[in-house]
């Protein structure tokens, strides 16, 4: 479980700069105890020219602040990171809106909302004093020709809290192998293959990559059981399958003739349950960095098992 500053949450609300760097302390030691236990606390790089007080930006309010302190929140907010803008999940097509109507798109909130929407874990975590001082924040999510969706958000501006988010969180993979075992006990739906995570072992850990990979299990796990005793797809699984699986911004698309006629031998997968045959797989799950992909068997139907055979680099390289 990650989190996200609100960027919403300093908007030239302190008395004094003095008020503020009292904030920054919180919001340091915050970000000290989230990063002890492997997890991050994503800002904005906007953030570093916020409005601090009625006639101070934040420049200006840091001038006067502690050196080493400087240097520390200015190299967070500017230079080390991480960003969720370098990582964001929603895109211009989504209005994620408040209760009262603002809009929250291209904000902290807004992403943290569509995360969760997607299975992908985060809270939000506010500068205090601010009128953000509340939990869980409600967000609405729409996009054309979709139903809305309520999504809440939780949303911390004390360190306990936090602690507490923490504490009752599972705690995070630390290694591919750590990923596998886990995946293998969480998605029952699924018919992984023995040797799907084969191509990982020797590959760097990639943190961020993990988690994406569970997602995209997690989604087709969610998909798979979205059929009715007809064998009919549902109405949640009509809403994942326009999401997920078509469109410009697919999570899961198949390859394209010309790489099916290239890469056809590297495609074809030992059929987990049917020894000396094989099975094409050319629908597969996106990471984007580092490039892996997770190969399997379409289509999805309510008969039949939904065979994950590959996940590892991708294949389909020129």
């Amino acid at each position: 479980m990650d989190f996200l500053v609100n960027d919403r949450s300093i908007h030239g609300q302190f008395n004094s700069v003095a008020d503020f760097f009292g904030a920054v302390e919180r919001i340091m030691e915050i970000r000290r105890e989230i990063t002890r236990v492997g997890s991050e606390l994503f800002c904005h790089r906007g953030m570093a020219t916020a409005q601090v007080t009625p006639n101070c930006t934040m420049p200006q309010a840091i001038q006067s602040m502690d050196r080493d302190k400087q240097r520390a929140w200015i190299q967070w907010l500017t230079r080390l990171g991480p960003f969720w803008t370098d990582v964001r999940e929603h895109d211009e097509d989504d209005w994620l809106e408040l209760n009262d109507g603002t809009l929250v798109t291209d904000t902290a909130l807004g992403e943290a909302a569509f995360c969760l929407l997607h299975n992908l874990s985060r809270e939000l975590v506010s500068i205090t004093p601010s009128n953000w001082e509340i939990d869980p924040v409600s967000v609405t999510w729409r996009r054309s020709g979709q139903a809305e969706l309520a999504i809440d958000v939780r949303n911390h501006w004390l360190l306990e809290t936090v602690c507490r988010s923490l504490a009752a969180a599972p705690l995070p993979f630390c290694s591919w192998g750590t990923l596998e075992e886990r995946s293998r006990q969480a998605f029952k739906r699924l018919r992984i293959a023995d040797e799907a995570f084969a191509a990982l072992r020797g590959h760097p850990y990639a943190p961020g990559a993990a988690e994406r990979i569970w997602i995209l299990l997690s989604t087709l796990d969610s998909y798979r059981g979205c059929f009715d005793q007809d064998g009919k797809r549902t109405r949640q699984g009509d809403r994942m399958y326009a999401q997920y699986f078509t469109g410009q911004k697919a999570w899961f698309t198949p390859s394209s003739k010309s790489e099916i006629d290239d890469f056809e031998k590297e495609l074809t997968f030992a059929h987990p349950d049917e020894p000396g045959q094989f099975i094409l797989c050319s629908w597969h799950g996106k990471v984007k960095t580092p490039q892996i992909r997770i190969h399997f068997s379409w289509p999805i139907t309510a008969s039949g098992p939904t065979y994950v055979v590959y996940v590892g680099p991708k294949i389909t390289k020129r």
